[in-house]
């Protein structure tokens, strides 16, 4: 009897592409590659894409809704003070869920050879930032401190996933409130 052709959702092609863009970088996102991977034919790919972009756009509406839309849904929240923002922003990093580390260091990656991405990761890191410096501002430091605190705190954490440092989540946790009180200082008490 003949083995059942297999087929692929959307998903499954997109989470595919997502592990080599995080794995091997944006060049190595190539529809034959991911076919051989997924062990299907190259038809599979175009019932569900137009085209190579068609996937790429795929890729970064995936990192728009996974690693942008969290911090955007901060705008919909009110905060009794500034810490409560500072925990709500740097928390979307804490919790890696849906944030992915890994998924935005391929996107930083991938705009190393993308202007139009690059553009788009710039946006995201000034708005990202500038929730920051809003709840450093709350908390009631100058408009300068407020930016060089945001700066620490945002190139903090961009370290701490491009260095790949490794730490259980019980322990990441229990840091948080130490690393919050260096990071806010004496006018977030």
């Amino acid at each position: 009897m003949p083995e059942a052709r297999k087929t692929l959702s959307r998903e499954a092609w997109i989470a595919a592409a997502i592990g080599v863009l995080e794995k091997k970088g944006i060049a190595n996102v190539k529809v034959d590659r991911l076919s051989r991977q997924l062990k299907v034919t190259r038809g599979s790919f175009y019932f569900h894409f137009r085209n190579l972009k068609d996937l790429l756009d795929s890729l970064r509406e995936e990192w728009r809704q996974r690693n942008c839309r969290p911090f955007q849904d901060l705008l919909d929240v009110e905060f009794s003070d500034g810490l409560a923002c500072f925990d709500a922003v740097t928390g979307v990093w804490i919790r890696e869920d849906p944030f992915s580390p890994r998924l935005d260091l391929a996107i930083r990656d991938w705009a190393r050879s993308s202007a139009a991405i690059a553009a788009e990761v710039t946006r995201q890191d000034d708005f990202r930032m500038s929730l920051l410096v809003d709840a450093f501002m709350a908390m009631g430091y100058d408009a300068d401190e407020s930016l060089i605190r945001a700066r620490i705190t945002y190139f903090q954490q961009i370290g701490y996933y491009a260095t790949y440092f490794k730490e259980p989540p019980a322990e990441r946790k229990r840091f948080r409130p130490l690393y919050t009180r260096i990071l806010v200082g004496k006018a977030g008490h």
